[in-house]
């Protein structure tokens, strides 16, 4: 028993404080209930949890133990005794308890369990970076977030593009295969492999298949239009139903106006306009503005619709995702599951690739995190695609933020962060990223300070824009800066030059 181990060896007088006795005794307790938890949580985790992995379930599966309980109160008695707080265990759960338990032991004068050691302490963070590397290039000089940026149509056509991208520092380059074609897909690559071989660098390549995502088909108006708060659209199964005076939109859902009831939710141009249905009929669902730019928004066809909660019913693989597939597996390193949800949404697309890819190395998959059901599963859907797949996950913050609400998304993503590094898993911190300065050549003061809290995922992905070299640019200079201060959710400290 703890209490008679302790009692048995004398303590000394140096260290006797019932307070680090008691504290020993708490921490043995949590390593057991975090063994014990760990194992239970890492059955949920599916069959393929406790087999050879990409990633380590066994760690995750211990974290979520951890974090399950409140241990705040134990934290900040081990900060009173200038120790490890737990705040940093992430990446090595069971080699931080044990550390703290050894040194525990050390002060009480009972015999001393071993200590882990720098390596093990060390191999968490190893791992991640080995993991990054091998899904998005980079080199010793790069920062620690890699750079990826999203590929125009340009590049299909334009080589000196693509160079300036990758000598500007980007190390994946990311083809959106909702756009464009197989032809400008193939120029593109081209072009990327080209430019390696002149730059002597490496750059990843990730296709992402269009996925099921919902969007605006149609735009029904009369004149020109710009949509204010207090407004009115009417979205309907077909613009037969439509008056002429009335801004309606068609989405590429069928049925999705039967499934609306009053006071859902419709976000409308990938989340820039917020609805709410205040009258319908079974051809169209009325739909009254209460969330748009003081200076309003245009309805413009393509754009993206969101509809929080309610499932939409959709395949996760549909045609266009799995014609995609044929290029993407021989021509890409990355490939982007565009709303993935379920563990068997990701062991579908991998049946699909395994058909396809032959002895090739296994494809690289990306979970892109969009709905707060992916968020719920998501400890599942790193263990599923991990078991065969090297496996990254992207905060895909935009409809994340419109399905979830804004004010959870700060909250998500932080949690995002910390449970992927308890997986070893990659992190992508995507979706406005310096948007100001890709788009319109000036960034905001907080796109800036986005950027500089994106150095904490393993990538950072930036959108097409006519300034995306110089956003390229500007995100090295920006992460670059931020490894001086911060790996993670450690803080260096390195030399201040501000004051000296």
């Amino acid at each position: 028993m703890v209490s008679e181990a302790l009692t048995t060896h004398p303590v000394s007088r140096q260290t006797d404080s019932p307070n680090i006795v008691e504290l020993l005794v708490e921490m043995r307790a949590l390593r057991a209930h975090v063994i014990q938890e760990g194992e239970h949580a890492l059955d949920a985790l599916g069959p393929d949890a406790r087999r050879p992995s990409h990633v380590a379930p066994e760690n995750l599966a211990r974290y979520l133990a951890l974090r399950h309980a409140d241990v705040s109160d134990t934290q900040r008695k081990l900060q009173a005794m200038g120790l490890s707080s737990l705040g940093r265990s992430e990446a090595k759960v069971g080699t931080s308890l044990d550390a703290i338990i050894s040194t525990l032991e050390r002060l009480t004068g009972v015999p001393a369990s071993p200590y882990p050691g720098f390596a093990a302490m060390q191999e968490g963070d190893r791992a991640i970076r080995e993991q990054r590397d091998l899904l998005f290039g980079g080199c010793a000089d790069d920062p620690y977030a890699r750079i990826m940026a999203t590929l125009p149509s340009e590049a299909a056509v334009d080589a000196r593009l693509v160079r300036d991208l990758i000598r500007a520092g980007m190390t994946c380059a990311r083809i959106n295969c909702a756009h464009d074609d197989r032809s400008a897909w193939a120029k593109m690559i081209e072009h990327i492999h080209e430019a390696t071989r002149e730059t002597g660098k490496t750059c990843r390549i990730l296709m992402d298949i269009p996925g099921p995502k919902c969007r605006i088909v149609q735009v029904h108006t009369a004149e020109k239009h710009r949509v204010f708060v207090g407004d009115e659209i009417v979205l309907a199964a077909d613009l037969s139903h439509v008056s002429k005076q009335d801004l309606a939109i068609i989405s590429s859902v069928p049925g999705i106006v039967g499934r609306l009831a009053l006071n859902d939710e419709v976000w409308i141009n990938d989340g820039r306009i917020g609805a709410r249905a205040v009258a319908r009929s079974p051809e169209a669902v009325r739909l009254k503005i209460f969330a748009a730019r003081e200076k309003g928004e245009k309805v413009k066809v393509e754009k993206g619709l969101n509809f929080p909660h309610i499932d939409l019913g959709l395949p996760a693989l549909g045609a266009a995702d799995i014609e995609a597939l044929d290029f993407i597996v021989t021509h890409a390193d990355l490939v982007g599951f565009s709303f993935v949800q379920t563990p068997e949404d990701v062991e579908l697309l991998q049946d699909h690739i395994a058909a396809r890819r032959g002895d090739r190395p296994p494809l690289g998959i990306v979970l892109k995190i969009e709905t707060p059901l992916a968020v719920e599963n998501l400890p599942r859907l790193i263990v599923q695609a991990a078991r065969h797949n090297p496996t990254a996950v992207m905060i895909a913050r935009g409809d994340l933020a419109v399905e979830l609400g804004f004010e959870r998304l700060s909250e998500i993503q932080e949690e995002i962060l910390w449970l992927c590094e308890a997986a070893h898993a990659p992190v992508i911190w995507a979706t406005q990223v310096l948007d100001g300065l890709v788009k319109d050549g000036l960034p905001s003061r907080a796109e800036m300070t986005d950027a500089a809290m994106a150095q904490r995922s393993e990538c950072v992905m930036l959108n097409k824009g006519p300034h995306l070299v110089e956003g390229v640019t500007a995100l090295r200079h920006v992460l670059k800066r931020m490894d001086r201060h911060q790996t993670k959710k450690f803080a260096r400290f390195g030399p201040l030059n501000s004051w000296r």
